[in-house]
């Protein structure tokens, strides 16, 4: 299998959306993620991929995110607890 590997992130108003480097995009509810949720436009275009592109970070909001598990449709442990 190969490794999941991001090349773009985009929002819309419900959604979160990563284009991975093999041209598929996968898109996951934006409210899967409280934190992302609650950020500003401006807070979640501030990302960078790290490990390798497998993973994305929003440094100012101290969070991470797999893109195997967005693949996987696993959602934030806060929005299981919610």
């Amino acid at each position: 299998m190969n490794t999941l590997k991001g090349k773009k992130v985009s929002f819309d108003d419900s959604y979160l959306n990563v284009e991975l480097s093999d041209g598929r995009i996968i898109s996951t509810p934006l409210k899967w993620y409280p934190e992302l949720s609650k950020a500003t436009l401006k807070q979640l275009k501030n990302y960078c991929f790290i490990c390798r592109n497998t993973g994305i970070e929003w440094e100012e909001l101290d969070y991470q995110l797999s893109i195997e598990s967005m693949m996987a449709g696993k959602v934030s442990a806060k929005h299981q607890a919610a």
